[in-house]
């Protein structure tokens, strides 16, 4: 882990402090002191605090979501503003959502809440996306991306080690917590806003929206990507609190088991998919995957439940290859309009998936852990069409290498 940490230590030193790849790193830092703490805290909030049952959670999950289906109005909003600073009013934006949770303990107040924490978190993740493929170049991406992680991952092993200290020995509130959590977003926020220059764009990007027939395989891994990972973040924490009994302090130490693991394997991971390519790591993850949610549907003991839980939120770092592939694939002009239709893909299923699945959970909580595992099918044998070598113009096995030429 100290070598993990050295790595991103490193990557100030080289690159210096103000340059645009320390500024992912602190923007990837500022996102988890809002967020760790709304997602920590959300399911035993919501049940003590407002009465939540699955279909409530379910709703709240949806309307959570619906931000990022609506991700492509980000391209809109470059007409007004560059991304580099739209994407530090996003952060600021999730910390005012988030520090705000804890004074509306109500359905209804836990709703809107959750909607403007969602607008910053959504638009900052596609912003902050399109930043990092414009500013790092196709050899480095891997590698910095998975540094990104692995901050995102210190500052939440920060964030969740002092939660479990404040409930388990302190009785914390609430309402402080939330507020601690999103006034440290905010405040990262403002910080970089001073201190880092405009750094300008290599490419000029298209101001418009961009869907792209060539980009098929990227569109389906993204849609079916998010699709899966509804069901983890919405139900397999609400199944350890509900089932399993697990109180915050539990919770919140199996994210710090996470966090603590994703420093050590994020940046592993990023120089694994440097040399196995695309195609290979995607597939150890779909199938780690398929085992995963298939023995969520049928666990009963509360240990190996937390085991599972930890190895599939480890698998979450293996997306940075469907991020690496897309870039490899696109027109350099693609990737901010892009990331904005991507966005939206992937949440499609997110908005709808949810409320629908929550009332499936009503009947039948096994169900809905086997609809994850067949989206993990479904996206392992899309992976098999990526080809060893993706680029424009071969960005399938069944393009033929020249058949297809870059977009104008």
């Amino acid at each position: 882990m100290l070598d993990r940490l050295a790595g991103i230590v490193r990557t100030f030193r080289s690159q210096g402090l103000r340059s645009p790849e320390s500024l992912l790193l602190l923007m990837g830092a500022a996102v988890p002191l809002s967020f760790a703490v709304w997602q920590a805290l959300l399911n035993n909030f919501a049940i003590e605090k407002a009465a939540f049952t699955g279909a409530e959670i379910g709703i709240l999950q949806s309307l959570r979501e619906v931000p990022g289906f609506l991700a492509f109005t980000a391209v809109f909003v470059l007409l007004l503003l560059r991304e580099q600073p739209f994407a530090l009013l996003s952060i600021a934006l999730l910390g005012i959502g988030t520090a705000a949770t804890g004074f509306f303990p109500t359905v209804i107040g836990l709703y809107l809440t959750t909607i403007v924490m969602s607008v910053g978190y959504h638009y900052n993740e596609t912003i902050q996306q399109s930043l990092a493929l414009q500013w790092v170049g196709k050899e480095r991406a891997p590698l910095v991306l998975g540094r990104v992680i692995a901050a995102a991952s210190f500052t939440s092993l920060i964030a969740y080690g002092l939660m479990w200290v404040a409930f388990d020995f302190f009785d914390a509130n609430y309402t402080a917590v939330y507020l601690i959590g999103g006034g440290g977003s905010v405040a990262i926020a403002v910080f970089a806003w001073f201190f880092y220059p405009q750094f300008p764009a290599k490419v000029e990007q298209h101001k418009k929206l961009i869907f792209r027939q060539r980009y098929w395989l990227y569109y389906g891994l993204t849609f079916l990507s998010g699709a899966r990972r509804q069901i983890f973040i919405v139900f397999a924490g609400f199944m350890m609190v509900e089932k399993f009994g697990y109180s915050v302090a539990n919770i919140t130490l199996l994210f710090l088991i996470n966090y603590a693991a994703n420093i050590w394997l994020a940046p592993a991971i990023g120089r694994l998919i440097q040399r196995w390519g695309e195609r290979k790591a995607l597939t150890l993850e779909y199938i780690g995957l398929i085992v995963v949610f298939t023995s969520y549907a049928f666990v009963t003991d509360p240990t190996i439940a937390a085991g599972l839980y930890v190895i599939d939120h480890l698998f979450f770092a293996m997306a940075i290859a469907i991020k690496t592939y897309f870039q490899k694939i696109a027109d350099p002009r693609d990737i901010a309009p892009t990331a904005a239709v991507s966005f939206t893909i992937n949440h499609i299923a997110a908005v709808v998936l949810p409320v629908l699945l929550g009332y499936v959970w009503l009947v039948s909580p096994s169900a809905v852990f086997l609809v994850g595992t067949g989206f993990a099918v479904g996206s392992l044998l899309l992976t098999q069409l990526i080809p060893m070598d993706p680029q424009a113009g071969q960005e399938t096995v069944l393009t033929r290498r020249g058949g297809v030429q870059p977009a104008e």
